[in-house]
């Protein structure tokens, strides 16, 4: 049985995590080292639970199963599968995640260089997205260079310039470590628990374990057995390097309440603690580190869309389809980062716990028979709550539903739909059995 070389390996893990890790997850972590105080291990753990685990538990199921996306979802019914697949994609790739990585990028990587006067023009965005969209475009061609593009260089240029950043904070302290607040005072596992589960990370790492599989297989490993055992040791890697970021990221945050105060967001964080510690030279810094974060993922979701959508039609050319997902990318990223997120907002509040309800049964497959029955009876729960979470945020009023919604267990806490999508699977197994007897 062929299987990967250590270093083959490790190098596939760092391009994992290069992935997953945009500027999202840059400014999550100082806002919950700031707000959770003097108990950050224990909020910073509850965050690792879900901001590191549930993405790379996706990336395992689909290592073991050695199914993509759409044949997870087909496990429902084939038609779902395909139309599971594509929403996922279209939200991953040009009319969402895509053009916000682009906005972040130009906001934190970019725009604190330009004068006021400016930054007011639209033509400045527009500039910067197109020099940015055909560097992705470039680098995106050739999926089996991703790998050396994304694990060889940028990804180690991004961790020298974050643990840059870290070791000048634990030499020069911010401050002394104020108390929690909120609700990281009273349940700061719990709330760091919410916070990791944000990240939205579970929905790429749908579309990345492709790109894993891929890569490895693109090494000679053809064998199912050593691919998922390749893509386990892959992802414990990136899951390693994420933690190891998340602490320092956190670690600043949980410093500088002292000399900042309690601060609006990351990025703010970010900035005022890189200029205190390095001068003017700390906005160079930051931008170094926003834009290689916020390219390798845009790398990573415009190659994952290209590798999906070239297989599911062969009238366009991979290259034809990668150069229109950057040209769409391009087009919706000049809308403004506001406009995209309060977009994006109700279709992820839809479409996440779908994604995790997916995942956790196909891991689980074997105990239920794999019966279709379980998998549609769990998402009928999930889904009914899910999608009046995504009407609330759009602002359509819902009112007398989500007040009948609120007696649910863990629905305040955001997370509603568990309890329906167990009642709705132990139905669909119960019926799977019936039909079986």
């Amino acid at each position: 049985m062929q299987s990967l070389s250590k270093s083959h390996t490790f190098f596939i893990g760092l391009m994992l995590f290069s992935l997953f890790f945009g500027a999202g997850n840059l400014i999550f972590p100082p806002v919950l080292g700031q707000q959770s105080g003097d108990q950050f291990a224990f909020a910073m753990f509850g965050f690792i639970l879900t901001g590191v685990g549930l993405p790379l538990l996706t990336i395992i199921t689909i290592g073991i199963t050695g199914k993509n996306m759409q044949q997870l979802a087909q496990q429902v019914h084939p038609r779902f599968g395909v139309i599971f697949a594509v929403a996922v994609y279209v939200m991953l790739g040009p009319l969402m995640a895509i053009p916000r990585v682009t906005n972040v990028a130009f906001e934190m990587g970019a725009q604190p260089f330009v004068s006021e006067s400016l930054n007011s023009s639209s033509w400045i965005l527009f500039l910067y997205s197109l020099i940015f969209f055909a560097v992705v475009y470039v680098l995106s061609l050739n999926p089996s260079k991703l790998v050396v593009w994304v694990g060889n260089i940028l990804t180690p240029l991004l961790l020298l310039s974050i643990a840059a950043l870290f070791i000048a904070a634990v030499m020069n302290p911010l401050g002394d470590v104020q108390p929690a607040v909120g609700d990281y005072a009273t349940s700061p596992g719990f709330k760091g628990f919410m916070e990791g589960y944000l990240t939205l990370d579970t929905i790429a790492a749908l579309a990345f374990g492709l790109i894993v599989i891929n890569a490895i297989r693109d090494k000679g490993v053809q064998e199912k057995r050593a691919i998922a055992k390749s893509a386990i040791y892959a992802a414990l890697i990136a899951g390693v390097g994420l933690t190891l970021v998340y602490v320092a990221l956190g670690y600043i945050g949980n410093t500088s309440v002292e000399t900042f105060g309690q601060l609006a967001n990351g990025g703010q964080i970010l900035t005022l603690a890189v200029q205190e510690l390095f001068g003017p030279f700390g906005l160079v810094l930051l931008a170094i580190i926003v834009t290689l974060a916020c390219l390798t993922t845009c790398i990573g979701l415009v190659s994952a869309c290209s590798q999906y959508f070239s297989s599911l039609t062969q009238r366009i050319s991979f290259k034809g389809i990668t150069f229109l997902i950057c040209l769409i990318g391009l087009l919706v990223a000049n809308l403004g980062l506001n406009r995209i997120i309060s977009i994006s907002i109700p279709v992820l509040l839809v479409m996440y716990p779908i994604a995790i309800v997916l995942i956790l049964l196909s891991l689980f497959n074997k105990l239920f028979g794999g019966r279709s029955s379980v998998y549609i009876g769990a998402l009928i729960g999930t889904v009914a709550i899910s999608l009046f979470d995504g009407l609330k945020a759009a602002k359509i009023p819902v009112g007398a539903v989500t007040d009948m919604l609120s007696y649910l267990p863990l629905y305040k806490e955001g997370i509603g739909w568990v309890v329906p999508a167990l009642i709705g699977g132990l139905i669909g197994w119960i019926i799977g059995k019936s039909k079986q007897n």
